[in-house]
């Protein structure tokens, strides 16, 4: 299935890899790696650093809220693109002032990934995590790629206006990019989320940086570097993500004891009841 922005962990995971290799650091600005790329209004990338996209506390507009879900099936989007349509908007907040989730930011965190690199940002997801831990079913579609390989769900969209929900699985993802292209399994994502909180992926002291959290203000749950950690019924916390992505929706992660969860539903929920449903269903999984 398509899994939206759990894409951003894996962006995250490249970053900081990258991080502990001192190739990028944490606390330079975003100007350092893209000169000049990010300017608008209240929008300065020399004020900007790398945490603070990664964290969601660069204040960036977020792209997504100016694309139709609908509209995107068949355009192709170059990553500038969709920084380019953030930048024509107001920043949301000063840089560091409050957690704002954007997919902005990510968008930059693999231009920088590629920059400092010099190959494609899934080739370097494939070498730091698919290849190291072996996933066999996750991939970054290619450019215009609109399928999903191997037997999948079909997902959907609904439109109210339009009536019946539409058959959205083949599209062009291309508008989620390093935010949220990818295509994974449930298996695949439990093996991720694992391995990433068993220090399989990361050393010791980006992981520490990686699940240091600000409060997401809903819910008790609180984002650290490209995943979020989540209160459980049960007592403690589970890391993961979740995405959304026309057609499917994804939620789940894993705990520091190793029990891991994910589930996908095909449709995004139309409600926060629905979405509410979904968030219990992986407490269960991961408290029963």
């Amino acid at each position: 299935m398509r899994i939206g922005s759990n894409t951003k962990a894996f962006t995250a995971v490249v970053v900081l890899q990258l991080v502990g290799e001192g190739k990028i650091a944490l606390d330079s600005p975003v100007e350092t790696y893209l000169p000049g790329l990010v300017r608008g209004d209240g929008i300065d990338g020399r004020r900007i650093t790398v945490r603070e996209l990664l964290q969601h506390t660069s204040g960036l507009p977020d792209y997504v809220n100016y694309i139709d879900d609908a509209a995107l099936r068949d355009r192709y989007f170059e990553p500038r693109d969709l920084v380019d349509i953030a930048l024509q908007h107001k920043a949301d907040a000063a840089p560091g002032a409050q957690f704002g989730y954007s997919s902005t930011n990510y968008v930059l965190a693999g231009l920088i990934v590629e920059k400092v690199t010099g190959r494609p940002l899934a080739e370097e997801i494939d070498r730091h995590i698919i290849d190291r831990i072996g996933l066999r079913h996750t991939y970054f579609p290619a450019p215009g790629d609109r399928t999903i390989r191997g037997p999948h769900p079909h997902g959907y969209l609904a439109d109210p206006a339009s009536g019946p929900p539409q058959d959205f699985t083949e599209m062009d993802p291309s508008a989620g990019w390093a935010a949220g292209q990818m295509i994974s399994t449930n298996s695949d994502l439990d093996e991720f989320f694992t391995a990433l909180l068993a220090g399989r992926l990361l050393p010791p002291a980006q992981l520490e940086q990686m699940r240091t959290t600000v409060p997401m203000g809903v819910g008790g749950a609180r984002y650290g570097l490209g995943i979020v950690s989540r209160p459980l019924s049960c007592g403690g916390v589970y890391w993961g993500h979740g995405g959304d992505l026309p057609g499917f929706e994804t939620r789940g992660g894993a705990t520091d004891s190793g029990r891991a969860a994910n589930i996908a539903i095909t449709a995004v929920p139309a409600d926060d009841a629905v979405a509410g449903a979904v968030e219990k269903v992986v407490d269960t999984a991961l408290c029963g």
